[in-house]
C-alpha cells in the first residue's frame, strides 16, 4: 500500500494554530516513501492507525476547536456523522441530516485565509473562507466538487455549565453547516492517498486510478477493502481508457489473510481463468506491500493461485529499459546535458535533421532501442512546422507536418502500438493527434471554451493533462481500434491561476506552473486535493516544462523537472540555472560574442 505522498506535497500545514493564509504548507522538495509494512496475521495492530480528533482534546483553544470540527469526519464512513455530531451542541445536531451506507459524503474544502473567529457575549463567531475541492464519497473516490460556497459560517458556544470556570470542557459547534466539512489538511493526516489498477481496453497496460484509505482501517481489512473497489469499478473520469471486472461480479464474504496467504472469493461470470489470472495482476500491484501467496476463487473454486511478489515481476507496470537523459535545445539544435552524478546521451538524430530545432519530444519505444522523435522546428516567415521521425538510433528520415502559427512541445503516447505510434500536440490553440507521417487530426476535447495551451502524457500512456482557458484538466484516452479519443476531461481544482505548463510527476500527482500571486511551479493531485509548491517564485511566466515521471517499477530518484522562464532554462533539485557549461558537444562562441541559453529541456526515456 503506497501513500507515496510528498512531504509537505499536500495541502497546507495550517501555520497559526495551524492554519497558513493560503492553505499551502512550507516548501519541501524531499519525497517521502509512504509505504506500509504488511500485516503478517489477521488481527495484526495497524501501527500507523490514526484517530481523527475528539471534541475534547481541544480545551479552551477555539482556533485549535475549529481545526479538529473540520478533521472530525474523517476515517471510516459509517461513524462520520457520529463523530461530527459530537462536536454540535444538543439543540442544533438535528440541523446535521444524516445519510447512510454509501450515501455518506464528505465535503472536501481548501482554506484559503485563516479562521475568523470572533468572540461575542455568549457565543464566538467562526467564518472560514475555502475553495472547493471535491467530494470524498465512502468508496474512497474523491470526485469534483458538487458545492459552489466560498465560505461557510457558525458558532461556538462554552461547553462549560453556567457559571461554571472550567475551560477544560471546551466548546460546542451552534448553526453547523448541513453538510460533513472536511479540510484537505486533515484528507492528508488521516487518509492514505492509494492507487489501484485497471486493464486498459486491450488489457496489456496498468491504469492508476486514485483512492483514499482511512488509516483507521485495520490492516486485516486492507485487501478486502481494495477489493471492492476493483468490484465496483473505476472512476467515472477514467472509465473510457480502463476497464473493470466482468459485469455482476461480487465479493463473496471477505477477503482475508495472514502469514502469507491471502484469500479472495467472487461471484464472476465470463472466461473466469482469464479474468481471475488478471485480477491477480491488479491486486498486486494495488497491494504492493503484500507479500506471499493469493488464492482467488471463483465461486468457491479456486481459480489462481499465485506468489504476488512474482507476479509484480512477471507484469511490470512500465517497460522502462533504461533511467531518463536530459537534453535541450541550444543555438537551434539537441544537444545531451551534463550533470555530476547522472549519466549523459547521445543524440539519436542525424545531424541533418537536427536542424532548426524550437523544441522536442524524443521518447522510447518498443525494445528500448526504437526511437520517437517529434521536432517543432522553424519554417521561415515567424511559422513553425511540426517534423517526425521514429527508427533506430539515430534516426535518419523525417516527414514535415503542415505549418503553424506557434506549436507546442510535442508528446508521445507510450500505449501505442510501437510499429504506429502516434504523439499528441497543441498548435495554435487546438489539440492535435500526429502519427510518424507527421500528419496532424484534430481532437476537439469537451472542454469549456478557451484555447488548450499544453497537454502532458502519463507514463502509462492512458491520461493526459490538458491546460485550457488558464485552468487544468484531466482526461482518459481510449485507444482502441488504433484511433485516439479523448474521454470526458475532468476539472482540476488548485490554488495556481493563470496556468501556463504542466507534466507528470508520478502516477497521480501533475508539476504545473502558473500563477500564486507570483509565477511559481506547483505539484498537484490529479484530483486536486494534495498540492504543494516546488518553486514558489519562478521570478517569470514558465513556457516550457519537462518532467521524469517517477514510478513503482524503476526505482530512480525523483522529483526530477526542467523547466524555460523569460529565456532562461532551469532544473530542479534545488532549482539552479542550466548554464551553457553544461551543454554537451558545443563549439565555444569566438570571443567577444555573448553565448546563447540552453532553452526547452527535455528528458529522453
Amino acid at each position: 500500500m503506497r501513500s507515496r505522498l510528498v512531504a509537505g506535497a499536500l495541502c497546507g500545514a495550517l501555520a497559526v494554530g495551524g492554519f497558513s493564509g493560503c492553505g499551502i504548507p512550507e516548501r519541501s522538495e524531499v519525497r517521502v516513501d509512504g509505504r506500509r509494512e504488511p500485516a503478517t496475521e489477521s488481527g495484526a495492530v495497524n501501527a500507523w492507525r490514526k484517530e481523527p480528533p475528539t471534541r475534547t482534546m481541544s480545551g479552551a483553544d477555539p482556533a485549535e476547536f475549529v481545526r479538529n470540527f473540520l478533521s472530525a469526519a474523517a476515517g471510516e464512513p459509517d461513524r462520520a456523522y457520529y463523530r461530527v455530531k459530537q462536536f454540535i451542541a444538543q439543540e442544533d445536531k438535528h440541523r446535521l441530516q444524516e445519510k447512510q451506507g454509501s450515501e455518506v459524503e464528505l465535503t472536501v474544502v481548501r482554506l484559503t485565509d485563516k479562521p475568523v473567529i470572533t468572540p461575542d457575549i455568549d457565543s464566538t463567531k467562526v467564518t472560514i473562507k475555502v475553495e472547493q475541492v471535491g467530494v470524498l464519497r465512502a468508496d474512497g473516490k474523491l470526485v469534483p466538487p458538487v458545492s459552489t460556497e466560498k465560505q461557510y459560517e457558525f458558532g461556538l458556544r462554552s461547553a462549560s455549565p453556567a457559571g461554571s470556570a472550567d475551560d477544560g470542557a471546551g466548546f460546542f459547534v451552534i448553526d453547523p453547516p448541513n453538510v460533513l466539512l472536511l479540510t484537505d489538511t486533515a484528507l492528508r493526516d488521516y487518509y492514505e492517498s492509494q492507487s489501484i489498477y485497471f486493464w486498459n481496453s486491450d488489457r496489456t497496460r496498468l491504469v492508476p486510478d486514485q483512492r483514499y484509505l482511512p488509516l483507521t482501517v485495520p490492516d486485516e481489512r486492507r485487501l478486502n477493502e481494495v477489493v471492492k473497489w476493483l468490484v465496483a469499478g473505476p472512476s467515472d473520469w477514467l472509465r473510457p481508457g480502463v476497464v473493470g471486472l466482468p459485469d455482476r461480479t461480487e465479493l463473496i464474504n471477505n477477503a482475508t489473510g495472514g502469514n502469507g496467504h491471502w484469500e479472495v472469493n467472487l461471484d464472476m461470470s465470463g472466461d473466469d481463468r482469464a479474468r481471475a489470472d488478471q485480477l491477480v495482476t491488479q491486486i498486486a500491484w494495488s497491494l504492493p506491500e503484500l507479500e506471499g501467496q493469493l488464492e482467488l476463487k471463483v465461486r468457491n473454486n479456486s481459480a489462481v493461485v499465485k506468489d504476488l511478489g512474482e507476479r509484480r515481476s512477471e507484469w511490470p507496470l512500465y517497460r522502462l529499459r533504461e533511467g531518463p537523459r536530459r537534453y535541450c535545445v541550444y543555438e537551434d539544435t539537441i544537444h545531451p546535458l551534463d550533470f555530476a552524478g547522472e549519466p549523459s546521451g547521445t543524440v539519436p538524430l542525424t545531424a541533418e535533421a537536427n536542424r532548426k530545432v524550437v523544441s522536442a519530444g524524443l521518447a522510447r519505444a518498443g525494445d528500448g532501442n526504437q526511437i520517437l522523435a517529434a521536432l517543432v522546428v522553424t519554417a521561415g516567415e515567424g511559422r513553425q512546422r511540426l517534423t517526425v521521425g521514429t527508427g533506430q538510433d539515430p534516426v535518419t528520415v523525417f516527414a514535415d507536418g503542415p505549418e503553424h502559427t506557434t506549436i507546442g512541445r510535442p508528446v508521445w503516447l507510450r500505449a501505442t502500438d510501437p510499429h504506429q505510434p502516434q504523439g499528441l500536440v497543441v498548435a495554435d490553440g487546438r489539440l492535435y493527434r500526429f502519427d510518424q507521417s507527421a500528419r496532424m487530426f484534430q481532437i476537439v476535447p469537451n472542454l469549456p471554451s478557451g484555447a488548450v495551451t499544453a497537454v502532458a502524457a502519463s507514463l502509462d500512456g492512458q491520461r493526459v493533462a490538458l491546460i485550457a482557458g488558464g485552468a487544468l484538466y484531466v482526461a482518459a484516452l481510449n485507444l482502441d481500434g488504433g484511433a485516439v479519443s479523448i474521454g470526458p476531461p475532468r476539472r482540476v481544482t488548485t490554488s495556481l491561476t493563470n496556468l501556463t505548463a504542466v507534466d507528470w510527476g508520478d502516477e497521480e500527482r501533475l508539476i504545473v506552473a502558473g500563477s500564486a500571486g507570483r509565477p511559481a511551479i506547483y505539484e498537484v493531485s490529479v484530483d486536486g486535493a494534495l498540492q504543494t509548491p516546488l518553486e514558489d517564485d519562478t521570478g517569470a511566466k514558465v513556457t516550457h516544462l519537462a518532467a521524469y515521471p517517477t514510478n513503482p517499477t524503476t526505482k530512480l530518484p525523483s522529483g526530477a523537472f526542467m523547466y524555460e522562464a523569460n529565456g532562461v532554462s532551469y532544473r530542479s533539485g534545488p532549482v539552479d540555472r542550466i548554464s551553457r557549461d553544461q551543454v554537451l558537444d558545443v563549439t565555444p562562441p569566438p570571443t567577444g560574442v555573448r553565448p546563447g541559453n540552453p532553452s526547452a529541456p527535455f528528458f529522453l526515456f
